[in-house]
C-alpha cells in the first residue's frame, strides 16, 4: 500500500487488531473487541480507508498491512515514548485531570516533549495517506494535538476529533501547564465530537476563558478566522449484533454453567470494569460489605462478581489500587463467605464477547457505578443483552449513559448510604417493575446503536462551518 492515498483515514492511539504470536514465531493479528472497531467497520465498508495507530509493541512498527478489508498503518513508538507519552502525559497527567482529579495528576515537561513527539508522528502518517480532500477522524485525549498539526500540513483536508472520556470543568483543565497548546491543537479540527453536552461547553468556556477566544453557543472562532464547532454526539454499542449473540444457545448455556458454578444463588450482582480508580470499585466494595454486615443481603443466596479487567499496571497508582481491592475482596470473604461459597467472586483478567454475553445473561444486578465516566458502555451491553427482559442496571450519574439511560435504577456512587438503598431496591423490586425499566432501556439502546453514532458524526462534521457567517446560519 506504499504511496496508496485514502478517502477516509481514522486515527487512534491503538490499530483495531492485537499481535498474535504463534509457538514457531508466526505473527497473526485477531481483531480487537470493543465499540469503536465495531464502529468503524461499519463507517469503512465500501470506502476506501486506512486506520492509523500503535500496535502495541515499542521499536520498530510493522509494515502497513490489510485486515479483513481494512488497511492498517503502524506508527512506530520506543519504550521510552510508551512511558512518557502514554503511561505519563496521557495517563498520568491528562486522565486524571479529565476525570475530576481524583488522584492527583502528574507533571513532566519531559513527558510533554514526547507528548508532542508523538502527536506530529501520528499527524505525519495521516498526511502521508490522506487523499486530497480527505475525511480525517482523529480520536480521543491521547492525539489532542494532531489536528492542528494535520492541518498545518493539509489545509485540504475535513478534520474531525472525537473525545471519547470527559472533558473537565474549566477550573480544573486550567491546572494544565500547556493548556493554551492543548486548545489550539484540537481547534485545528473543524468538528469537535462529545459526549456530552456537558463536556462540549466545558471546552468552548475553556476556549473563551483561558485563550480569550470570541464563542457563540457551540461554535468558537479561531484566531485564524475559522469557526470551529463543538457538540455532543454520545457514542453507542453493536446493540444488534449483541443481542443475536445473547440470544445463542451456546451462551444461554453458559449462562446457566455460571449460574451453577455460584451455587444457583438468588440473586447474582455483577460488576465489569477496567481496573481504575474512576470506575468506583472501591466505593461498591464498601458498599457491598455494609449491606452484607447490615445483614440485609447474605451469601449463599447473594454473590457479588467483579471483573476487573488488568489495566495500566506500570503506573503506581493502578498498582495500589489492585492492592487495595484484592485485599478489600479477602476481608469480605473472610468475615462473610460461607463454606462452599463466596461473598465476592473476584476475577482479575478480561473475558472475550461471548463470555461477557453469558456474564451479562446470568447477572439479575448490573453494577455500573463509576465516580467519573465519558460513556460506560458496559450498561448499554448489560441492556442490549437482556432479550429476556429481566436484569436490573444500577448505573452512577457520573456515566455519559445516564443522560440516555434515566429509567436505571440511578446511584451517587459517593454516597454510599443512598447506593445501599438503590442497590437494595434493585434486588427486592418485582418483576412487573424491572421488566418495565428494561423495556425503556432497550428501546433507548436499540434506538441509537454505533452505526448511528459513526453516521452522525461524519453528518456534523460534513456540515461544520467553516466561517463565522456559516456558524451564524447553522
Amino acid at each position: 500500500m506504499e504511496n496508496e492515498r485514502y478517502d477516509l483515514v481514522i486515527a487512534a492511539n491503538r490499530l483495531p487488531v492485537d499481535k498474535l504470536t504463534g509457538p514457531d514465531g508466526e505473527v497473526s493479528w485477531r481483531r480487537s473487541p470493543g465499540g469503536l472497531v465495531t464502529a468503524m467497520d461499519a463507517v469503512m465498508r465500501g470506502r476506501d480507508g486506512a486506520w492509523v495507530g500503535w500496535a502495541g509493541d515499542a521499536g520498530d512498527a510493522p509494515a502497513p498491512f490489510t485486515d479483513n478489508g481494512m488497511e492498517l498503518v503502524p506508527v512506530p513508538l520506543s519504550a521510552a515514548e510508551v512511558a512518557d507519552f502514554y503511561e505519563g502525559f496521557s495517563n498520568d497527567t491528562l486522565w486524571p485531570i479529565y476525570h475530576d482529579v481524583i488522584v492527583p495528576a502528574t507533571f513532566h515537561r519531559s513527558w510533554w516533549a514526547a507528548y508532542k513527539t508523538v502527536n506530529q508522528r501520528f499527524a505525519d502518517a495521516v498526511c502521508a495517506v490522506a487523499a486530497e480532500g480527505a475525511t480525517v477522524w482523529i480520536h480521543d485525549y491521547q492525539l489532542q494535538l494532531v489536528p492542528a498539526m494535520v492541518r498545518a500540513q493539509r489545509p485540504d483536508v475535513r478534520i474531525g476529533w472525537f473525545d471519547h472520556i470527559p472533558f473537565p470543568a474549566v477550573e480544573l483543565f486550567a491546572q494544565l501547564p500547556w493548556r493554551e497548546e492543548i486548545i489550539s491543537g484540537l481547534l485545528g479540527a473543524d468538528f469537535l465530537g462529545f459526549q456530552r453536552k456537558a463536556d462540549a461547553e466545558n471546552f468552548v468556556r475553556a476556549c473563551r476563558r483561558l485563550a480569550r477566544l470570541s464563542t457563540r453557543g457551540e461554535h468558537v472562532q479561531t484566531v485564524d478566522g475559522r469557526v470551529v464547532r463543538a457538540s455532543a454526539v454520545p457514542i453507542s454499542i453493536d446493540t444488534a449484533g449483541l443481542d443475536e449473540l445473547a440470544r445463542t444457545p451456546e451462551v444461554q448455556a453458559r449462562a446457566r454453567e455460571i449460574r451453577e458454578s455460584l451455587g444457583n444463588p438468588k440473586k447474582i450482582l455483577l460488576g465489569v470494569d477496567r481496573l481504575d480508580y474512576t470506575k468506583g470499585i472501591r466505593h461498591r466494595l464498601k458498599a457491598y460489605e455494609e449491606l452484607l454486615r447490615d445483614n440485609v443481603i447474605r451469601p449463599p443466596d447473594v454473590v457479588l462478581v467483579q471483573v476487573a479487567t488488568p489495566s495500566r499496571e506500570r503506573v503506581e497508582a493502578y498498582r495500589q489500587l489492585r492492592t487495595e481491592i484484592e485485599r478489600t475482596v479477602g476481608r469480605i470473604n473472610g468475615e462473610y463467605a460461607a463454606i462452599g461459597s463466596s461473598a465476592v467472586e473476584y476475577l482479575h483478567h478480561s473475558y472475550g464477547r461471548d463470555e461477557m454475553a453469558a456474564l451479562f445473561q446470568a447477572a439479575d444486578v448490573m453494577l455500573v457505578t463509576p465516580l467519573r465516566d465519558g460513556m460506560n458502555l458496559v450498561a448499554k451491553e448489560y441492556v442490549a443483552c437482556r432479550h429476556d427482559g429481566d436484569g436490573a442496571l444500577v448505573l452512577s450519574e457520573f456515566t455519559g449513559a445516564y443522560h440516555e439511560l434515566k429509567s436505571a435504577y440511578v446511584c451517587n456512587p459517593h454516597d454510599i448510604e443512598g447506593t445501599k438503598r438503590v442497590i437494595t431496591k434493585a434486588i427486592t423490586d418485582p418483576v412487573r417493575e424491572r421488566r418495565k425499566r428494561m423495556k425503556s432501556l432497550r428501546k433507548v439502546v436499540g434506538a441509537k446503536d454505533v452505526q448511528t453514532w459513526a453516521t452522525n458524526f461524519l453528518a456534523a462534521l460534513e456540515h461544520a462551518p467553516h466561517r463565522p457567517e456559516e456558524a451564524e446560519d447553522a
